[in-house]
């Protein structure tokens, strides 16, 4: 998308576009809910076509806000390298630490 909108910025997307774009960005959308950045996350509007670089401004709240997750929930863990902390693997530490 980066690319088209440097080549042709104001150029609208088709509405196949809009809607292969919006299937992924959905299911961001749903991984983030409870997160703080969720509030700033858009779906592409179907019905009045969005320009290749509105596209991309909606693209980037999308590369921000897992970017955002990413530092919240991915540790280096010792002895297991870099780890998502879930709930699940706090539980796991501490079982095995025999909390």
């Amino acid at each position: 998308m980066r690319e088209l909108s440097k080549k042709k910025s104001d150029a609208t997307l088709s509405k196949g576009k809009v809607k292969i774009l919006n299937r992924v960005l959905d299911d961001i959308r749903e991984l983030l809910a409870s997160e703080p950045e969720a509030k700033f996350l858009d779906a592409l509007d179907d019905d009045e076509l969005p320009q290749n670089s509105d596209a991309v401004l909606v693209m980037v709240q999308y590369e921000s806000a897992l970017a955002a997750f990413r530092k919240r929930y991915l540790r280096y863990v010792s002895g297991y390298g870099d780890k998502w902390i879930t709930k699940e693997f706090v539980e796991e530490r501490k079982k095995a630490r025999g909390y």
